[in-house]
């Protein structure tokens, strides 16, 4: 398909306005994390580095990522397991109610954050009489995440079909050998995707994680939350989402490279 000239240059403006409009307050939120006023004074006075010494000085951050962090990879390690594991089931088996299980197994992304929050909680207290707290959040964060990994995974299982599988076991492999050497590599970058935006998703949750995080916990969200609008935090909290928007390139960058070797791999097949 061919576009004029004229086609080319609507498009390419249009390009720019929306990159523009994704990306400039991104910029304004890492400029802003050397801006010398307190306020946030555009244009800035002056520029600094020390407010990010205060961050990385600033134990509240510091505790709030680490505990951030590690709900985050407990959530996405369930989310591989269990996520994989509904894929394999639904798309290489027929059984009576498949549909309805991957409705229900969809669903939760679907639900709005309060709903699943406030069940959530009335579930750990009235029903399990569990208090809110590591564990509680965990779980609440598997339940959303296990959907982008389930998603990614089946998405790949239909693509893939199940010829090569069938192949691996006429030769005499087993079903765990044939998993292991033949399906999983060829679902690898499939399930990274999954894990990354998993990850993502539980890193940056704010709305379940209120609900279900107890008096005992705090993630980096809510940190962020509580903090914003406190003057002499402000800085602090500009400087946390800037090192986040840096850092958060590494991991895409990975995802892309690991899902192109994936893709020349397929294609030497």
């Amino acid at each position: 398909m061919s576009f004029s000239r004229a086609t080319r240059a609507v498009l390419l403006v249009c390009t720019g306005l929306v990159l523009l409009f994704v990306y400039a307050p991104l910029a304004l939120v890492v400029l802003n994390s050397f801006n010398t006023s307190r306020t946030f004074e555009w244009p800035p006075p002056g520029y600094t580095t020390k407010w990010w010494s205060s961050a990385l000085e600033n134990p509240g951050a510091r505790d709030a990522i680490v505990v951030s962090v590690e709900v985050a990879l407990v959530a996405t390690a369930v989310a591989l397991v269990l996520g994989t594991m509904a894929a394999l089931a639904l798309q290489r088996f027929r059984f009576f109610g498949r549909d309805t299980v991957s409705l229900l197994i969809i669903l939760p992304i679907a639900l709005p954050g309060v709903v699943t929050g406030i069940a959530l909680a009335n579930a750990f207290l009235t029903m399990f009489g569990i208090e809110l707290g590591f564990f509680s959040l965990v779980v609440s964060h598997a339940t959303f995440c296990i959907v982008t990994v389930f998603n990614n995974a089946i998405a790949r299982l239909r693509r893939l079909g199940g010829n090569l599988e069938e192949a691996s076991m006429d030769l005499g492999a087993g079903t765990f050998r044939t998993f292991w050497s033949v399906t999983l590599p060829m679902m690898r970058s499939a399930l990274l995707a999954g894990a990354l935006l998993s990850f993502a998703l539980s890193f940056d949750e704010i709305i379940v994680t209120t609900f279900t995080a107890g008096t005992g916990i705090q993630t980096l969200p809510i940190w962020i939350y509580q903090n914003l609008f406190r003057p002499n935090q402000a800085p602090v909290v500009n400087v946390v989402a800037a090192a986040l928007i840096v850092l958060s390139v590494i991991p895409i960058w990975l995802s892309q490279k690991l899902a192109g070797a994936d893709e020349s791999v397929a294609a030497a097949r």
